[in-house]
């Protein structure tokens, strides 16, 4: 598979019941509404919103951002889609990818609130795994949730994550700055 071709329906990645690409513009209205229907769900655990965060032109600068670290090979966001309607349930994203002596990435993911515990975070956090290691060929991919977020933390063991310990004030979380917990996998370890 070559990576981030012009057209991105040609980099899919297909997973148990999920289907991930990479986001574009005219997934703008999907993306808006869900994320805007979700805004309770995934407020608690994500950087504060701006305001104009749900906007057309916001969109536009996320997906600017998005082409750049895919091209520079620093990220790789993947919007997950249910594979048997195509209809758009959240992300899961490679980010922070880091060469040389490190071979590492960050994961992070966020599904919508009508989709959470139906097995598809799972799914995709499984493929995005599948294609950081044997596609990119990392050794190791990090996670961070907060201590409180039981669901992600479940959600990382159950593929395999292992906890390392707690970052004091790691992200600025809904405006604060918030300890996390770490996990990391390992190329290695069992998945």
């Amino acid at each position: 598979m070559a990576l981030w071709r012009d057209d991105p329906e040609e980099d899919v990645l297909i997973g148990k019941g999920i289907r991930l690409r990479a986001p574009v513009l005219e997934d703008y209205e999907h993306w808006a509404r869900l994320r805007g229907a979700s805004r309770a769900h995934t407020e608690p655990w994500e950087p504060a919103w701006t305001i104009d965060e749900l906007t057309k032109g916001a969109y536009r600068r996320r997906i600017a951002r998005y082409q750049a670290d895919r091209q520079s090979g620093a990220g790789f966001p993947f919007f997950v889609f249910r594979a048997e309607d195509d209809v758009l349930l959240g992300a899961c994203n490679l980010n922070n990818v880091r060469r040389g002596v490190l071979q590492s990435a960050d994961i992070g993911y966020w599904i919508g609130s009508p989709y959470v515990r139906k097995g598809h975070t799972r799914a995709a956090v499984r493929r995005v795994l599948a294609f950081a290691f044997d596609t990119l060929g990392l050794h190791r991919v990090e996670a961070a949730c907060r201590p409180e977020n039981d669901a992600s933390r479940h959600l990382l063991e159950s593929v395999g994550f292992q906890f390392e310990g707690r970052a004091r004030q790691l992200l600025n979380i809904a405006g604060e700055w918030r300890d996390h917990d770490r996990f990391a996998l390992l190329r290695t370890d069992p998945r």
